[in-house]
């Protein structure tokens, strides 16, 4: 006899940055045909990322709503939407709002960021006041070199033990950082707010993001334990398929990793 536990809600949502060298209606068009249940949309340097107009013709034509923005916070994005980290915040907050998006993803502030960085958790407690809007700040990782360890986010780049109500935990980030994925989740709780889903097998200073099951993340694991928790939030499969030989192998990697995501999380519904 099948018993169910809690039957989790969440969705699975393909990252723009996952297709990548291809665009972001690329991205709307594969998640529409492979069946993931929406978008989180990467502002990058595609024009077409940060463009809300485009962005919601774009849901609208294929039919594939945006779930989450990820607000342009890499250093190769520190010119997109303007050079004011706070002003990325609130256009990445007035996208989600307009797009019907649920989750604003952010990463910590870097060092050199002084009083964004300072401001940063009252700043965004303030912002979820005017807002139904989640912020889910992102787990990083330090930078190794010689032996020494570098930290070029403040207050840090693991918001675990941060106040941060909403976290997002990026499972290639953990495999850099050399972290426990599952303490982390452990210690979350109910402030795991968003999944990045990949994978990765801890190269210094690599950030991989693999196909789930390609590294030594323990992916299913975390999967499977937020599903018998009734998680509600997102799963983001967020890959890299830039050495794919052509797009056919593109679609494969894309359509594995959605296959995997359900696997492991949906089937974990029941016992």
């Amino acid at each position: 006899m099948t018993d169910v536990i809690r039957v989790p809600n969440a969705k699975i949502a393909l990252s723009t940055a996952s297709v990548y060298p291809e665009r972001t209606p690329d991205a709307f068009e594969l998640a529409a045909r492979l069946g993931y249940d929406g978008v989180e949309v990467m502002v990058g340097a595609d024009p077409v990322s940060q463009d809300i107009d485009v962005l919601e013709r774009l849901a609208g034509h294929y039919q594939i709503p945006v779930l989450a923005v990820h607000a342009p916070c890499l250093l190769v994005t520190q010119r997109v939407w303007g050079r004011d980290p706070w002003a990325k915040l609130v256009k990445a907050q007035k996208a989600a709002e307009r797009l019907g998006a649920r989750t604003v993803v952010v990463h910590p502030p870097f060092r050199w960021q002084r009083d964004y960085a300072r401001d940063f958790e009252i700043g965004l407690a303030r912002m979820r006041d005017e807002t139904d809007v989640i912020f889910a700040v992102e787990n990083m990782f330090p930078l190794r070199a010689r032996g020494a360890e570098v930290v070029p986010y403040a207050p840090g780049w693991d918001p675990v033990d941060q106040d941060f109500p909403q976290v997002t935990l990026d499972l290639s980030h953990t495999a850099v950082s050399g972290s426990d994925a599952l303490e982390m989740a452990e210690k979350l709780g109910d402030r795991l707010a968003h999944l990045h889903l990949a994978d990765g097998v801890g190269t210094t200073n690599k950030d991989e993001h693999l196909v789930p099951g390609r590294g030594n993340q323990p992916c299913a694991r975390i999967l499977e334990r937020l599903a018998t928790a009734g998680y509600g939030g997102l799963i983001v499969l967020e890959i890299n398929t830039r050495k794919a030989t052509g797009r056919t192998e593109r679609i494969d990697d894309l359509a594995e990793g959605l296959a995997y995501a359900r696997l492991h999380f949906a089937a974990s519904s029941t016992t």
